[in-house]
């Protein structure tokens, strides 16, 4: 049964970072929706960029399929460690030349290869100082391992996504379900996006052009620290020749939905049911009292939030706490 739960548990966690928009795209050329993984490495992958990275030998990379192989907990916390495609690339693409072009989606093998090789196994784009050459005494695998080593530092001390060592609860499912009466930023409307902040955490909803009163059911992912405070929201009006513009902002206090969840232990024991509540007051952005809800075996919270710094507009998400034990 333990195995079981080990399974689901990591399946969750890998799925949280595949959610992430910079995991969306393979780490390489930038094709849509990677179903691979580079373990060692930390970044996601498509099909064709997956079959140059085995052919560089598990020394360098270690190819994983993230729905059908199985995955470890110690290869899942090396994957959260690095923080995905984006951490990963500010290192090892940290000096590409000028003028060189990485391979897009509908590159050449032979692009892909000459790009991939000068990558991770040539460390031609790293910064020198995280270069390790191969005496004749030191083994490929040996080599790599410590290359990896000083990424992987590197990452944990500059990363977005940490700072340090961090020991993770849980994950937060945040659908972004839609906007009312949302701001004029542009000459009658806005082009407005949703900004998550938890932590060194941000994450992004797409952009809905010309719409004040936008649907977006689109569902983003974060991590938990143990020590977390509460998730910041801003909504942006994304502008393409100039800076975006702020239209709206509110902090989510998410330790009534982790608190009451905790306490219940196993929501799939219990039927539909309330189990908790945040308050609606004068120093939060709630519109009315946010329930949190068993439903079908989900621990689930619906949160209508006003605005705040902003002439007007609202913003209805609905929350889910997904334990990293189930």
């Amino acid at each position: 049964m333990s195995g079981v739960k080990k399974s689901t548990s990591a399946k969750i966690r890998l799925r949280g970072l595949l959610n992430q928009p910079d995991n969306r795209t393979c780490a390489d050329c930038g094709a849509p929706d990677p179903k691979w993984a580079s373990a060692n490495i930390g970044v996601f992958l498509c099909l064709k960029c997956c079959g140059v990275h085995r052919s560089l030998g598990t020394h360098i990379s270690k190819v994983l399929s993230v729905a059908l192989d199985e995955w470890s907990d110690e290869e899942i916390d090396a994957m959260i460690e690095v923080g995905g495609n984006s951490s990963a690339n500010s290192i090892y693409e940290a000096y590409i030349p000028e003028g060189y072009t990485k391979p897009g989606p509908n590159a050449s093998n032979d692009e892909r290869r000459k790009f991939i090789k000068s990558k991770y196994e040539l460390q031609e784009f790293l910064k020198a100082s995280l270069r390790i050459t191969s005496g004749k005494d030191s083994s490929s695998s040996s080599s790599q391992s410590n290359i990896s080593g000083k990424i992987l530092d590197t990452i944990l001390t500059n990363s977005t996504q940490k700072e340090g060592m961090v020991e993770f609860i849980g994950l937060l499912k945040v659908k972004v379900v839609k906007g009312t009466n949302l701001a004029v930023r542009d000459m009658m409307t806005s082009d407005p996006y949703v900004v998550l902040t938890l932590g060194k955490q941000t994450v992004q909803s797409t952009v809905i052009s010309s719409n004040l009163n936008p649907v977006w059911n689109e569902e983003l992912m974060l991590s938990v620290p143990s020590n977390y405070g509460p998730v910041k929201l801003q909504v942006y009006d994304h502008d393409t020749f100039s800076a975006d513009d702020i239209m709206g902002e509110a902090e989510i206090d998410i330790q009534p939905l982790i608190t009451s969840a905790t306490s219940y232990g196993n929501p799939e024991m219990f039927g539909n049911m309330q189990i908790g509540k945040w308050l609606k007051s004068h120093d939060n952005a709630l519109m009315e009292d946010s329930i949190v809800n068993i439903i079908d075996g989900k621990v689930k919270q619906d949160v209508p939030l006003k605005l705040q710094n902003v002439e007007c507009g609202e913003l209805y998400l609905e929350l889910e706490w997904l334990p990293l034990d189930q």
